[in-house]
């Protein structure tokens, strides 16, 4: 993960953070605090990049009509609320990106031929983004990861290299609110594991912030300390089954039951994400999901997700992909809904983050790595419904890269293969 950058001034640790010992709890986007946020007192804009790493069923998730007046396709009408707010793309690749599965490691960079011996990746998306934003954050960027194993993540450095993931939502909350020395850290986590919230620790500091703002600034920290504790809930619900001793059956077990974690962890790494955004601890964040080995837990699943994307076109296994995937867009709505939850002026996050989801394997069946499934969220574009490319002729995906970038407000016109933004993609 990358380096946490230098704390910031004392003028701004001041009217951005509340703290007690061992304890940092970083502020939402308020209106009083704006000018220690981002020029002309403007909430920044963020970028959130999700690949799910074993492709999509193309006939469920790809509309068959072009615009804005398609009907949605079952994995789109899990997005319902947000048709008005989300672009769908059809007919995309990245040039020369192949090697199936190998092509994961690519999807934020473009780079070729990621099976060859020869193979070396380059700068990701999200690390331009985080390079021309500098120190104005936390963190630079959060590369996570929702893996049964490893720390594979989206995010490479200039120089190609993978910078790992974090897959474990505690870890994520304590670095976000643990802060002091060694002594502090370790008083507050033993105290926050018997149940304790981070928010105990600043309740003196917060009531005393709370009197000196504004109506709309008070229920904006009134959402976001519930948020936090929402959070914090989710966290020991999920980690109590981990730590419970399991019984000891008396008689043979039956068929092995599909594990709930993945599901479990997606959506509570949806909430860690929010509050990263909300707190301002980043504008740049990255989610590599990787559902292979989990047999996730939901009705009519019997199989793990791996096996399932080798259905060789038998309808009973397509019939439990498809249910394994139609969750992971309903925990995406879920995400979506969250941040659009949060009003920073006269906008939510949603308004301010672009948020790309897709893979870099368009059908895993076949293992093949053209007509990915992708899809812009947010951001404040000018949504056009479903953008439909020529996969014979079409601009490369990268061209979406830098359409993205310079929503950010990065000065760029290249990056990885493109030959300019892609066209039919407005902004508001």
């Amino acid at each position: 993960m990358t380096n946490d950058f230098p704390r910031p001034s004392p003028a701004m640790a001041r009217r951005s953070f509340l703290r007690a010992a061992g304890v940092t709890v970083a502020l939402p986007w308020l209106e009083s605090l704006a000018d220690s946020r981002t020029a002309g007192g403007e909430p920044p804009r963020r970028l959130l990049a999700i690949e799910t790493t074993m492709g999509l069923l193309p006939q469920y998730f790809f509309p068959r009509d072009a615009g804005r007046g398609y009907e949605a396709s079952p994995y789109l009408a899990k997005l319902g609320a947000f048709r008005d707010r989300f672009t769908v793309f059809s007919g995309l690749s990245h040039p020369l990106v192949d090697g199936g599965h190998a092509a994961d490691i690519c999807f934020l960079t473009g780079s070729p031929h990621p099976a060859g011996a020869a193979f070396r990746n380059s700068i990701s998306l999200d690390q331009v983004a985080a390079e021309s934003l500098g120190g104005a954050t936390r963190f630079s960027a959060l590369p996570l990861t929702v893996a049964a194993q490893g720390s594979t993540s989206l995010s490479f450095s200039r120089n190609g290299s993978p910078i790992p993931g974090e897959r474990s939502p505690s870890r994520l909350y304590r670095r976000m609110f643990v802060q002091g020395d060694a002594r502090e850290t370790s008083e507050r986590l033993a105290q926050l594991e018997a149940g304790r919230s981070v928010l105990d620790f600043v309740a003196v500091p917060a009531r005393r912030i709370d009197r000196s703002l504004g109506a709309a600034d008070r229920s904006r920290l009134d959402h976001y300390f519930t948020a936090v504790r929402e959070v914090e809930q989710q966290m020991r619900r999920a980690e109590m089954w981990e730590h419970r001793r399991k019984p000891r059956p008396k008689l043979p077990p039956p068929p092995e039951e599909p594990e709930e974690e993945f599901f479990t962890l997606l959506a509570l790494m949806g909430q860690m994400i929010r509050l990263a955004f909300q707190t301002d601890s980043t504008r740049v964040v990255t989610l590599f999901v990787n559902p292979a080995v989990w047999s996730p837990r939901t009705p009519g699943v019997s199989h793990e997700a791996h096996a399932l994307t080798h259905h060789g076109n038998r309808p009973e296994m397509i019939e439990e992909l498809k249910a394994v995937e139609e969750r992971q867009f309903a925990i995406l709505a879920e995400l979506l809904a969250a941040l659009d939850g949060v009003r920073e002026g006269g906008e939510t996050l949603l308004d301010r983050t672009t948020v790309l989801y897709g893979s870099c394997m368009g059908n895993a069946n076949s293992h093949s790595n053209t007509n990915l499934p992708i899809l812009l969220a947010g951001g404040g574009f000018r949504h056009a419904g479903h953008l439909r490319f020529d996969p014979a002729d079409h601009p490369p995906l990268a061209n979406l890269y830098v359409s993205i970038l310079q929503r950010m407000g990065v000065e760029i016109e290249r990056f990885a293969s493109s030959t300019g933004t892609l066209t039919g993609l407005e902004l508001t």
